[in-house]
């Protein structure tokens, strides 16, 4: 089992994962963004919220502390106080760093992130509930106004019904018979093209078996010269 042995297996002996988490926590305070494995990002994660909770503190005690678990770089951990006494994480209460995955890595597939510090402000639920448009609470009407309301559009409809003329019947027809001559045209067309198409194809295979043809001639014509000319030269040797 193991005892006394927090933390992920890093690959590497404790000394070098202890140096390795040291070094990584001291160049994202330094660059406040870093490129490194997935499991080394979420190791050092708690590192980098405990030190910014001992600067929110920003007494002797924790000072000291950052110095020590930053490996006594008393520069970083000066300018890290400065920058959270300024007010760089005031409105957040933790969370204070960001992880991006990226995919895994060409080579060994290791699967790697970008680890930023988050620097933003955070935006307050007020401000959120302000800014987002209320919505409008629906009244339920009563049976009788919904009543009313039926009656009165039932008679805007026949209203509107008799107000309107009817349209005549001979425009009717004459697009009726629009449409089917456009149909009947349509008809006409199709077997005409098919028609077309065919003969088309009939002419191209004729001058393909005419090319066909030319050809056998031509190899047939070729061989016939060959013999005759093999034929002189027999009788010229038997002579």
């Amino acid at each position: 089992m193991r005892h006394h042995y927090k933390g992920r297996k890093l690959g590497t002996s404790p000394s070098h994962t202890k140096a390795m988490k040291r070094s990584l926590t001291a160049a994202l305070l330094y660059n406040d963004r870093i490129k490194t494995i997935e499991s080394r990002a979420k190791e050092i994660r708690p590192e980098v919220d405990r030190i910014i909770t001992w600067a929110k503190r920003g007494d002797i005690h924790s000072r000291r502390l950052a110095i020590a678990r930053l490996g006594g770089d008393k520069e970083l951990v000066r300018e890290v106080f400065e920058k959270v006494e300024q007010g760089m994480f005031a409105d957040r209460q933790g969370g204070y760093t960001r992880i991006m995955k990226l995919g895994p890595r060409k080579g060994d597939g290791a699967p790697m992130v970008i680890m930023e510090l988050c620097t933003e402000p955070v935006a307050k639920k007020g401000a959120k509930a302000d800014a987002a448009p209320k919505k409008a609470k629906k009244a339920a009407p009563k049976k009788v106004a919904a009543k009313a309301e039926d009656v009165e559009e039932v008679t805007e409809v026949t209203e509107t019904e008799a107000i309107e003329p009817e349209t005549p019947k001979d425009e009717v027809l004459e697009e009726v018979a629009e449409v089917l001559d456009e149909k009947e045209a349509a008809e006409d067309a199709e077997p005409a093209e098919a028609a077309d198409e065919a003969a088309e194809g009939e002419a191209a295979e004729e001058a393909k078996e005419e090319a066909e043809k030319a050809e056998e001639a031509a190899a047939e014509e070729a061989e016939a010269e060959q013999a005759d000319t093999a034929d002189a030269k027999e009788e010229e040797a038997t002579k």
